[in-house]
């Protein structure tokens, strides 16, 4: 065989494979999830609702009952959370009643990263804690109604595609 040859068809194997290889499409680029704040306050109302009730549903008992919280936390929330319902399970101490929203209003919207705020009423005077010997912890001198300010976050691993961040007190409008 002439060396044109050899050469020809060594180019040829090559070209067939590297070349010709067929190539992974490219990764579609991820859509928002979210593509107006109407869309992403919606999703912020729906998540802390469903956060209320699960956390409405926690038997301090049963630590399997913590895990629909947590799976709608992220952060501090989510850290604090998992010490404090450990703690509590470990303790003995008891929740008894259900808080209920009372007021919830969008407070403002951060697109990138992704951050809702919502100013939230909640009342929580059916709510009591008690240690294993039947004594209050709850603070019988709180506010029945709570006002906060409610900051979640986008999170893939929630199953709304937001995420409770954290929860503080708050001052002003609107009022509870």
């Amino acid at each position: 065989m002439s060396r044109r040859v050899i050469v020809s068809a060594a180019v040829i194997v090559i070209a067939l494979l590297t070349g010709c290889a067929a190539h992974p499409p490219p990764s579609p680029t991820p859509s928002p999830r979210f593509t107006s704040e109407a869309d992403a306050y919606e999703a912020a109302e729906d998540t802390y609702r469903t956060y209320v009730d699960a956390l409405n549903a926690i038997d301090t008992a049963e630590p399997a009952t913590f895990e629909d919280v947590f799976r709608l936390e992220s952060g501090n929330a989510l850290d604090d959370d998992k010490k404090t319902l450990s703690q509590y399970h470990a303790d003995g101490v008891k929740i008894e009643g259900d808080a209920h929203i009372t007021l919830m209003e969008p407070a403002s919207i951060t697109r990138s990263p992704l951050t809702v705020r919502l100013s939230v009423c909640l009342d929580v005077s059916k709510v009591t804690i008690f240690d294993t010997d039947g004594n209050l912890l709850s603070d019988p001198d709180r506010d029945d109604v709570q006002s906060a300010t409610v900051t979640l976050e986008e999170s893939q691993a929630s199953p709304t595609g937001l995420a409770v961040l954290g929860t503080k007190g708050r001052d002003g409008d609107p009022k509870c």
